[in-house]
């Protein structure tokens, strides 16, 4: 597999754009090789208090806790789903996705649960919620209103942020530059080697 150079033709080093567009890049943390871009997942809620397993979605329970690849129930009382924020990405045509957990009514809940296998839901939202994980400079132990949206054909729904004046919001709708998504992914342990 061929690498992205440390030093280009020329004797500079690759911007962000070409990282980010590349086959493959070097992390220089995890030292793992990444494709391009790459989505930032939260493994569960930030509120999770069990182990970090997952059952099958078949074996959801509404009573006590339970903890699937796309469904999570709290006590009985709270439930949330694995659902997408994008964040568009300038200078390209790919979004920068978290994989994070929203709450949803136990009504919303339910009408996702009816619609999931088949991806089809009569009611497409915008449901209200709470974002559920905190995000790297955006998103710190307060909660978070966000939207909703179910997406079609068996996609994870989709994050909006409901205060249009909040950062995330501002780049949701703005896009941010390939620099910006380079920090975030240092953040989270993901820097291009240098």
């Amino acid at each position: 597999m061929s690498w992205i150079p440390k030093i280009l033709k020329g004797g500079r080093k690759p911007t962000a754009l070409e990282l980010l567009s590349s086959a493959q890049w070097r992390c220089g943390s995890c030292d793992e090789a990444h494709q391009g871009m790459f989505a930032l997942a939260s493994f569960a809620p930030d509120p999770w208090p069990g182990a970090e397993r997952y059952e099958p979605n078949g074996a959801i329970r509404l009573e006590g806790d339970f903890l699937s690849e796309d469904f999570c129930v709290l006590d009985g009382k709270y439930f949330m789903v694995r659902a997408c924020l994008e964040i568009p990405v300038l200078g390209t045509h790919e979004v920068l996705s978290f994989g994070v957990w929203s709450t949803l009514s136990r009504d919303n809940f339910d009408k996702y649960l009816v619609g999931f296998d088949d991806g089809d839901y009569p009611d497409m939202g915008p449901w209200s919620g709470w974002l559920c994980n905190r995000i790297e400079h955006y998103i710190g132990n307060d909660p978070l209103a966000i939207w909703l949206v179910p997406q079609a054909g068996r996609q994870r729904p989709r994050l909006y942020v409901q205060d249009d004046n909040h950062p995330l919001a501002i780049d949701q709708d703005n896009g941010i530059s390939p620099e910006r998504v380079l920090e975030i992914y240092g953040h989270y342990g993901h820097r291009p080697s240098e």
